[in-house]
Order: structure tokens, then sequence, then C-alpha cells
């Protein structure tokens, strides 16, 4: 047997799990991450990442890369538009069945808006429609204005690349197998020989998560009803299928927003076997049964995947030394893209906070607050997920319900309220403290230099922004000089704010307008960041 120390061992090196990693190496800890599979897995998957996770890419320097590979996506989806839009004026797609969709148009009619704002059950968001003058889509930065679809194996790509800046350790082609749990610490084994001894471990192993299981955590939730296949394929007949989202008698499907890429949703129960290899014969009857386009021929898959709507959560997102994160932690059906943007906010959460304990700054009770915030935004995404599925099934009273949301969806008002929902924008902790932004994702605010607060907070550190260039205050901070970094600075669009502090996953832990509040600022400095660091240190 070979041991080796770490402080953490991530299982899983999927998004989360390289995100975990990254923010686990910026705060200082010992961190390897572990892979069963040897390579990036190019199976299609998550498509899109909504505003707190493309805001969290942001803080750590990497929208850069972000908008890269989004402008390529949109030349992708520009050309099959065109494409699609060239064979519907000449006809092509008018053998498609013509049944009528919950909104009223016609199974073959593109469903694509003037600018894509997200869906609901595939009913789509017209972005005209929608009103962002509400003050928190002025606060997200550019963020608000960058593309957010970026398939998920560019995301491991990006993570991947930071990983291995920051030297975080990834094992790919090592699985975990097995582990022992201890006041101590956690022994984990690798399938072989080797055991490695780490003082935690993180399960971000997906939906069928292995740690999850072999720690016992409570996992309960709702069983399954529908089988769906997203692809990417080579085909004949394509012509014939509707362009976006489709609803029929028989289920949904999707065809788009680039050649090749089709999914399906039927309603007759989950797979009998999820891990099987999906074949073409599989993908063509399923298309053909929802779309009712008989020519439509699967010649070739080039990426596909099966999925349920299981979901489910645990209970409680740690167990001693053990923790999750991730699809770990909760499962649910991929509509509406939440999945991942679950995963990684609850990397940004736990990474600081878990470097910070490892690292002898914090206490463990800090961890207690992991569970306590990110769980009940599982919660609502479960249900997000469920009322989905309500709204897709093929019998009267969920078809009644459809034409319902669909002229809801058609108003301002409706719009408005489920792109924000979607957008994750509307996401807060119940954090102490009185101020309206304590709690919140911090405000992107303009600095009288030029920068933007979400520039600052690249090293992972917490912050103190002082606006008001108040020696007092930033007295107050000097204990925590080593892991607290303090700005002074001026934001002339907003004279009513003093001071800001942040954690390091930049939500807003105390605020204060003017003078007031200043006295609760030690308070929340040893809430979040520990004890001073000259009361921890010894005496000479």
């Amino acid at each position: 047997m070979t041991t080796t120390d770490y402080d953490v061992v991530v299982a899983g090196a999927g998004p989360v799990g390289l995100f975990l990693g990254c923010e686990l190496g910026l705060g200082g800890a010992r961190v390897l991450v572990v892979e069963r599979l040897t390579e990036i897995d190019e199976t299609i998957k998550a498509g899109a990442i909504n505003i707190p996770s493309a805001v969290a890419f942001y803080r750590r320097g990497l929208l850069p890369e972000l908008t890269a590979v989004w402008e390529a996506a949109l030349e992708r989806m520009r050309a099959f538009k065109k494409e699609a839009a060239g064979k519907e004026g000449a006809g092509g797609n008018a053998g498609a069945s013509g049944r009528k969709e919950a909104s009223g148009r016609e199974d073959g009619e593109p469903r694509m808006p003037p600018k894509f704002a997200g869906h609901f059950a595939g009913i789509m968001m017209d972005a005209d429609l929608f009103d962002g003058s509400a003050p928190v889509w002025a606060e997200v930065g550019p963020v608000a204005d960058a593309g957010l679809g970026v398939p998920q194996a560019q995301l491991e790509r990006i993570l991947a690349a930071r990983a291995a800046r920051l030297g975080v350790e990834v094992r790919r082609g090592v699985e975990l197998t097995g582990f022992e749990a201890d006041e101590e610490g956690v022994t984990v084994h690798l399938g072989g020989p080797e055991a490695i001894r780490a003082g935690w471990l993180v399960g971000c192993d997906g939906g069928r998560s292995t740690v999850r299981k072999l720690a016992g955590f409570d996992f309960p939730g709702t069983d399954p009803e529908i089988t769906g296949y997203q692809a990417v394929v080579e085909m004949s007949g394509a012509e014939r299928l509707g362009v976006g989202w489709n609803t029929t008698d028989t289920g949904t499907y999707v065809h788009g927003p680039f050649p090749g890429r089709v999914l399906s949703v039927e309603f007759g129960g989950p797979p009998a076997d999820r891990s099987a290899p999906v074949t073409a014969e599989e993908l063509q009857a399923s298309l053909r049964r929802v779309s009712g386009v008989p020519e439509v021929t699967v010649t070739k898959v080039v990426t596909a995947t099966r999925f349920t709507d299981n979901a489910r959560q645990v209970t409680d997102y740690r167990k001693g030394r053990v923790l999750l994160a991730g699809d770990s932690a909760h499962v649910h059906s991929p509509f509406g893209g939440q999945g991942l943007n679950l995963g990684i906010g609850d990397a940004m959460n736990l990474g600081w906070k878990l470097a910070a304990v490892v690292r002898g700054r914090a206490p463990e009770a800090l961890l207690d607050s992991y569970t306590a915030e990110r769980r009940p935004i599982g919660a609502w995404v479960l249900d997000w997920t469920r009322a989905q599925i309500a709204v897709m099934r093929p019998d009267r009273h969920a078809r009644a319900l459809r034409r319902v949301m669909t002229d809801l969806a058609l108003t301002t008002t409706g719009t408005t309220y489920l792109v924000t929902r979607i957008s994750g924008v509307w996401q807060t902790y119940d954090l102490p403290g009185d101020h309206p932004l304590t709690g919140h994702s911090a405000p992107d605010l303009e600095l009288a230099d030029g920068t933007r607060l979400g520039d600052r907070l690249h090293t992972g550190r917490a912050l103190l922004l002082d606006l008001t260039d108040d020696p007092g205050l930033r007295a107050r901070a000097e204990e925590y000089d080593d892991r607290l970094d303090v700005l002074t600075a001026a934001c002339p669009a907003r004279p009513d704010l003093a001071a800001l502090f942040l954690r390091p996953d930049g939500f807003v832990a105390w605020a204060a307008d003017g003078g007031d509040g200043a006295d609760a600022l030690p308070a929340a400095l040893e809430r979040w960041l520990g004890t001073p660091a000259s009361i921890a240190r010894p005496a000479a």
C-alpha cells in the first residue's frame, strides 16, 4: 500500500469537480481530483450556463474564454437557422405531421425567437417581451451581455487548463472504489493497491455517485416517468422535422440549434438500462414515434445519452468528513439546463469554506453553512423541473395547463418572471444582517478608476471595499490581512454605499451606508473568516 497525503480528494473531474478543485487550490489546499474516464467526455450534455455560473467564471477571470466559445457556437446556430429557413421556404418540411402544438403552432414552424431568452418545458421565451428594468439586471456586469451557451465539454477544457495553471493535481483513468472515514480524515481506495489518506473527501461523481452510495446519504425524491434521448447524429429526412422544440400527441422532440442535434421525450416510464449504448435504431424509433415523420432515418450516432426525470436530493450535503456537490447531491431532468449551474454554485460556495477549514483559518462549523445555503436552491430547481414535466405530459389535463402557460409566456410579465427564474439572478443566501445587499451576490460596481468589482475577486480572497476612504473601517480589518484584501475606491454611480465586505464567492456578508453599521463588521469578519491571525498565532 502506498500512502499519499492530501487535504482534500475530489472524486469526479467534470465541471463541478474541476471548478471545486480550482477553488480549493486557490485557497491553498493540497487537492487531488480523480476521474474514472481517461479523457474529457464528449457526450452531448449541458449546453448553457446561467447568470450565477457566468458570474462565478467572471470573478475568477475566465469570462474571455467563455465568450470565445459562445461566439463560435453562435456561428454554428446561425448557419443552421439559415439552412432550415431555406428548406422551409422551399417546402422542405411540408410533409411534417401538421398536428398542433399546445401553443397553436404547427409542428413544422420554427420556434426560435428573435433573440434567445430560454424556455420553460419547450415554451420559448421571446426576448422582445422581456423587461430588464429591475436593478438586479444592471448589477450583474458584463455577463448580462455575454453569450451563455457553452457546451459542457468546452467548460471542462477551460477548467482543466485552469487547474493545471494552479498546480491542482488531476488524475484521469483512476476510479474511486471505496473509502473509510473517521474523525480525523478519509482513506480513499483507488481501484488497486494504492490508498490515499486525506482530510476530506468530496463526491462530484455524478447522479449515480459512488461516494454518495458508500457514505449512506439519504436521497429522497420522486420516481421518473420519462425516457429521454439527447444526441448528435447524421440522418436523412431531417428537413421534414420541425425546427426547435416541438410538442406532439405522443411526446416532445427538438431539432437544432445546430445540424444533427436532436432530443426526444416519451412518457412511457424510465429506460430499462440507462448504461447500455444508445443505438441508431433506438434513436430513430423514438424520433419517428414522437415526430410522426416516418421518413427520418438515423444513419450514424456521433454522441448520445439517455436521461429521465428522476428527481432526488440528499437531506444533508455533509456526513462527517465526506461532502457532496453537483449531481452527486441532487438529480433531476435536464430541462432548463439547471443541473450544471446548480453544481457550479455548489462548488463556488463550498470551495473557499473547505479551503479555510483545512488551512486552519476557520472552524469546521463554517461548513454547516454549505448545506444551509445551497440546499434550498437545489430544492427549488427540483420543483422547477418537476413543473416542466407536468406541463409536457401528453394527457389532456397537461395540454390544457400548457395552453395557459403559453398564454402567460406571451406577456411581458410572464416572460420577465420566467426569464428571471431561469437566469438565476434571484438566488440569494439567508445571511445575518439588515442591509438590503446582505446575502446577495455583490453588484458589479464600476469604480472610479474604470475597473469593475468582479475583476477584483480573481484571487479568491475575501474583499473589504471601502468607498469613503475610512481609516477606522480599514483598521478593523487589519488582523485579517492574511485572508482579506482591502480596497479603497470610489463608485460615483452608488454614492449611497459606504462599504461592502464580500466573501470569497462574491456574496455580500456585510454592507453599510454612510457611517451606519460599522460596529457589525468585526462580527461578520469573524463569522466568515474565522479567528484573526494575530489571535490565532502563538506568542513568540
